[in-house]
């Protein structure tokens, strides 16, 4: 007796296991979409869109970081992941090996991703070198006078602030590849926040801080910096326009993943997010159409 309840007990877990994210609530289908921080705001206005478009399907978006999103995608416990980040050959060898279907990958917008500080900080511009004498590991410059002198009103000791996200974050992962290249990391010490809100909240409050984050985020009430590769050459500011024409140096792809071809609800979404109205919305949210990087 004992053993056939544990045979019955077994079988039931694996059920559980290969029901697919989709869900039932009512006559409404629920597709699950998790993941990037970045894209959550336009995923969520998507979301809300779509609903006009097919109310019989509703999308429950979350956010949580690209690493969230790909490890829920691994599990089989969502339909769409979201990433600001390319999946690594590894995650996808992990979703196929799990779910028995290679990963589908969809590019759904480009994100320049922004370098800002205090509306006070009298900098307007930074070169490459410098963001990695601040961020990365060996860097040297730890206060804003190692930065051409810089003195930072309301600061009071003029020590940089590092606003950072964490490892788990698509924007983390590009922001340092970047700046650094595959073989050097983040120095420790910087404050790592959740998510890109969060960034820029506590630089707006913050004299001497310097955070990062995708475009779409940016406010009136932090100061965006433009990006120059060396001192002398022309510093740039993160737009759509210069994500767009490449003059921008951080500038990335955003992705949606489903585990192979997704179901015919999702593969009805994911055609709408290419549509007019879409890319519009894409456009107000702060960020790029999709276009081939």
């Amino acid at each position: 007796m004992q053993e056939e309840k544990g045979h019955y007990m077994h079988y039931l877990l694996l059920g559980l296991l290969l029901v697919s994210a989709c869900s039932k609530n009512g006559n409404t289908l629920i597709i699950q979409n998790k993941g990037s921080d970045t894209i959550v705001n336009l995923a969520q206005a998507w979301a809300e869109e779509y609903k006009t478009v097919n109310p019989n399907v509703a999308l429950a978006v979350s956010g949580g970081g690209s690493g969230t999103g790909i490890a829920a995608l691994i599990n089989g416990t969502v339909d769409i992941a979201n990433s600001s980040r390319r999946i690594s050959k590894e995650e996808a060898e992990e979703v196929e090996k799990n779910n028995g279907q290679p990963v589908k990958e969809f590019i759904v917008g480009v994100d320049a991703l922004a370098v800002f500080g205090h509306p006070k900080n009298p900098i307007e511009g930074m070169t490459l070198e410098e963001l990695a004498c601040v961020y990365g590991e060996g860097g040297t410059c730890i206060y804003w006078h190692d930065i051409r002198g810089t003195v930072v009103p309301g600061c009071k000791d003029n020590k940089i602030i590092r606003i950072s996200r964490q490892s788990n974050s698509g924007t983390y992962q590009y922001f340092r590849d970047s700046i650094l290249g595959k073989k050097r990391d983040l120095k420790l010490g910087s404050m790592d926040l959740t998510g890109s809100r969060e960034a820029i909240d506590l630089v707006e409050k913050t004299p001497c801080a310097i955070g990062y984050s995708g475009m779409g985020y940016l406010s009136k009430h932090v100061k965006s910096f433009c990006i120059s590769k060396a001192q002398g050459e022309a510093c740039v500011h993160p737009t759509v326009k210069t994500a767009v024409d490449n003059t921008y140096l951080i500038a990335r792809n955003l992705y949606m993943y489903t585990i192979g071809e997704p179901s015919k609800e999702v593969q009805e979404y994911m055609k709408w997010t290419d549509s007019e109205v879409a890319q519009q919305i894409t456009i107000q949210a702060g960020y790029v159409p999709a276009v081939k990087r």
